[in-house]
């Protein structure tokens, strides 16, 4: 093939597989080896290359061959001569890379190696499919429709891969036609052994941000952003948005001019109608905007601490039927949004349910009685209303204070109460030590009935235990099995229990800089010190310099007060020959031991340079006073040795 038209068979593959050209060379040269291995019957341990001109499309194999003097097996021996013309150095006996292209290779390699090719370029175009899909995920890609049926639609992607749509990632009613361009968020991506398996989305809510992204600039630049989606795909969704900046309103940022933004995504979205409304702190005025497009009357939260939280919207009349919306939507989408449970009443439904607590709650009146004189008048209405009398607006006003009064006046009880749930839970904690929590309760040695019974109800440690026993006695009674006597069992048993202390924090004293040491070797530990003899100054009198015994060097036994009194003759001593102008060399030519001396450190002589850029080496001697000879007597130690070796 002349160079040109390999040149152009080269990129036309590249081109036409979207590859890089190292992974298509790659993939060529690998099933060259593969054919030369075939071809000869190479041994795998044989190190064997190959190399491909992408210009010239020429083909070259390079083989590991032994350098010997006569070739035997011309697979797996070359001669020092042939050797040479690759690598001047290479010896008798080395290994050498040397060519061993076979005649018409190209030819033979090219039948033999086709399917290797193939696999790996296939097996390259799954990697990078993978790889590029991998970093879509979330993302909104454009693709063609291939097929599509009730179970699933088929959609042609980038880099040929394919994407499948399953029925329920659908909007609903939505129906597409071969060749349609469509567009999908990258729900999931998964590998296979067909290839990457590419989940498209369009009625994900993750679309529907993507879409709002993409058509409002604001929310890309993050000037406005997103806090919540709920979204009934092809129906209705909400859109709850809000400001980052001072001065930006959010809501008609993403409904554009003459709303040209969000009819661009409600086209795309098969008609789905969208309520773009604002965030707010409040859960009152969240919930209010969310229940748009009806009016709402009041908004009313209740938070028991057993169960979910829970709002109440009580609307006129005539807006409860928008408020709910067709078969429920409009709530539904709205308590999705919030995340509270929301309960819809019209006035008159919430004035006679709030009539029947006060009668059933007779407490709830005695704390509110200012407004039991009310209750009579209100009972009229409800009454005319029933009767299907008309109702004035007067009347209408007179509900909506009545009912507004009530239901402040409960929250303000319920968070009264729960204050007082928080103060008796802090008291009955105050008494329960904290080590209590730490305890396991298959520690306390409570009875086995009764442990399986409370390990069933998930208690873990005496102290959750004891917190119940002395607040919520009756959740405990409420289990099957336990009753006065079990209460009483338990209450005995973790009477008996006694609860440590729990450890004191470390506390680290400070040291003043007064009283720091500025080096902690020189500091002098009485029994366990040394004498170091420093080398002799420039005025030639030597100098005695006591140091402190390091961890790594061995104790001395406590003397006794006999060893004591020999010690300090001999030190005695020892200084007086040092006054005298004896050398060291005499002092350690001195080959007995003395039992209770001293450890001595000398350091050999070297110059002031020398002093200054390395660090001085330390010889160890024991001098010892023999008291027949009347000397000092002087022998070697090893550091760290329990024994002394050999005399000097």
């Amino acid at each position: 093939m002349a160079k040109n038209e390999f040149a152009l068979a080269f990129n036309e593959v590249i081109e036409d597989k979207q590859l890089p050209k190292e992974v298509i060379l790659g993939a060529i040269e690998d099933a060259m080896v593969s054919a030369y291995r075939r071809a000869v019957n190479a041994s795998s341990a044989q190190h064997i290359e190959a190399k491909v001109e992408s210009d010239t499309g020429e083909m070259l194999i390079f083989a590991e061959k032994e350098v010997v003097e006569d070739v035997i097996d011309e697979h797996t021996e070359v001669t020092l001569e042939d050797a040479k013309k690759r690598n001047p150095e290479v010896q008798l006996g080395d290994m050498a890379i040397v060519e061993t292209t076979p005649i018409n290779f190209g030819r033979v390699a090219a039948q033999t190696a086709r399917q290797v090719i193939q696999q790996r370029i296939r097996e390259a175009e799954r990697s990078a499919q993978m790889e590029y899909f991998n970093k879509q995920s979330g993302e909104i890609v454009s693709g063609v429709v291939q097929a599509s049926n009730a179970q699933s639609t088929t959609v042609g992607l980038d880099m040929k891969a394919e994407g499948i749509m399953p029925a329920n990632q659908r909007i609903a009613r939505e129906r597409f036609r071969l060749h349609d361009r469509i567009r999908a968020v990258v729900l999931e991506v998964k590998d296979s052994s067909r290839g990457p398996q590419i989940i498209l989305s369009r009625s994900h809510r993750n679309f529907l941000r993507r879409l709002l992204e993409n058509e409002v600039p604001e929310i890309y630049h993050g000037v406005v952003e997103i806090r919540a989606i709920a979204r009934e795909p092809g129906q209705r969704a909400k859109v709850a948005v809000m400001a980052t900046q001072d001065g930006v309103d959010p809501v008609g940022a993403c409904v554009g001019i003459k709303g040209v933004r969000i009819q661009a995504i409600v086209r795309e979205l098969h008609d789905e109608k969208i309520d773009i409304i604002q965030w707010d702190p409040d859960p009152v005025v969240y919930i209010t905007k969310a229940i748009s497009p009806a009016r709402v009357n009041g908004v009313y939260l209740s938070e028991p601490p057993n169960s979910g939280r829970t709002a109440t919207v009580v609307v006129l009349e005539d807006q409860l039927s928008l408020a709910i919306g067709r078969d429920g939507q409009n709530v539904r989408l709205a308590a999705k949004l919030t995340g509270w449970r929301i309960d819809i009443k019209s006035l008159v439904e919430a004035a006679g349910d709030v009539i029947q607590k006060l009668q059933d709650d007779k407490e709830l009146i005695e704390l509110i009685s200012d407004v039991v004189e009310t209750i009579p008048a209100i009972e009229k209405i409800l009454t005319k209303k029933s009767e299907g009398r008309p109702i004035t607006p007067e009347e209408y006003t007179e509900l909506s204070k009545f009912v507004d009064s009530i239901e402040q006046r409960s929250h303000q009880i319920q968070e009264e109460v729960a204050r007082e749930e928080e103060e008796r839970v802090a008291a009955a904690l105050a008494d329960i030590p904290e080590t209590a929590f730490k305890m396991e309760i298959n520690d306390a040695g409570l009875k086995e009935h009764i442990f399986n019974i409370l390990t069933e109800a998930h208690y873990e440690s005496v102290g959750d235990l004891l917190l119940d026993l002395k607040i919520h006695q009756e959740k405990l009674l409420d289990l099957a099995g336990i009753g006065p006597k079990a209460i009483e069992n338990i209450e005995e048993t973790l009477a008996d229990l006694t609860f440590p202390d729990p450890e004191p924090e470390p506390v680290v004293e400070e040291i003043p800089e007064s009283e720091q040491v500025e080096d902690p070797e020189a500091v002098v530990d009485a029994p366990d010190a040394e004498i170091t003899a420093e080398s002799t100054p420039e005025d030639g009198q030597p100098e005695a310099v006591s140091e402190a015994v390091t961890g790594s060097e061995e104790k001395e036994a406590q003397p006794t007060a006999e060893d004591k009194k020999k010690e300090e003759q001999a030190t005695s001593e020892a200084s007086d020959m040092v006054k005298d102008d004896v050398s060291l060399d005499e002092l350690f030519a001195l080959k007995e031991m003395f039992k209770t001396g001293t450890v001595v450190e000398t350091e050999s002589e070297t110059d002031e340079k020398d002093k200054k850029s390395k660090k001085k080496k330390k010889k160890y001697v024991k001098l010892e006073y023999d008291e027949e000879l009347g000397e000092v007597v002087s022998q070697k130690k090893r550091k760290g040795d329990d024994d002394f070796g050999e005399d000097w």
